[in-house]
C-alpha cells in the first residue's frame, strides 16, 4: 500500500479497499449527515455487508480501468475520501467525486486531495477533460472546484432526486491544457 501525504498536518491519501469495510463503515456513520444530502454514497453503506459491496465495486471499476477509490486519512483516523467517479481512458474524460467529515472540514484536504487526482489522471494517465458534478446548493463544493481552477460549463436542472426534492446540479470541469498551464508543468 502506498500513502501520499496531503501537507503537514499529518494527512494522506491512501487507496481504500474491501478489507477497510469497518473503518469505512464507522466513518460514513460520522459522516453520513452531511454528506447524504450531496451525493448517494453514504446511503450506499448502511451496514458492514453494504459497505463491503460499495467498496467491492470500486475495487472491481479499479481492475477494469474505470473508477476508482481513495481515503483520506487525518492522523490515522479515515475522515473522507477521493474518487474517480467515471474513468474513461477511450475518450479521454473522468469525473472526480470527494466528500468529507465534518471534523476534517476547513483545511483544504478535499482540495490538496483532488489535486492528486487530477495530477495522475492528466500527467500520467493522459486524460483530456475531468469533471467536478455539484449540487448547486453545495456552495463548499463549487468553491473547491473554483480552487482547482475549473470552468463551470453549465447547469442541469432538477436531475438529482434527493429526499423527494429535485436538485440542480453544477457541471464544472478542467481541460489538460489548462491543468498543465495552472501548474506549470
Amino acid at each position: 500500500m502506498f500513502a501520499i501525504s496531503l501537507g503537514d498536518d499529518k494527512a494522506e491519501l491512501r487507496p481504500l479497499e474491501i478489507w477497510q469495510d469497518e473503518e469505512f463503515l464507522a466513518h460514513m456513520d460520522r459522516a453520513r449527515e452531511l454528506v447524504d444530502p450531496w451525493i448517494p454514497f453514504a446511503s450506499f453503506a448502511t451496514d458492514r455487508e453494504s459497505a463491503r459491496a460499495l467498496l467491492r465495486r470500486y475495487a472491481e471499476k479499479q481492475a477494469a480501468d474505470t473508477g476508482r477509490l481513495y481515503g483520506i486519512w487525518l492522523e490515522g483516523t479515515l475522515v473522507g475520501g477521493v474518487l474517480f467517479r467515471i474513468f474513461d481512458t477511450a475518450s479521454g474524460n473522468c469525473e472526480i467525486g470527494v466528500w468529507l467529515e465534518p471534523a476534517a472540514q476547513g483545511r483544504g484536504l478535499i482540495t490538496r486531495a483532488a489535486e492528486r487526482l487530477i495530477d495522475w489522471a492528466v500527467y500520467d494517465r493522459g486524460m483530456h477533460r475531468v469533471e467536478w458534478d455539484a449540487s448547486a446548493a453545495n456552495t463548499r463544493s463549487i468553491a473547491v472546484a473554483k480552487r482547482l481552477g475549473m470552468t463551470r460549463d453549465g447547469v442541469i436542472r432538477q436531475n438529482y432526486l434527493y429526499q423527494g426534492v429535485r436538485h440542480d446540479s453544477e457541471i464544472w470541469s478542467v481541460l489538460a491544457p489548462e491543468w498543465k498551464a495552472r501548474t506549470g508543468r
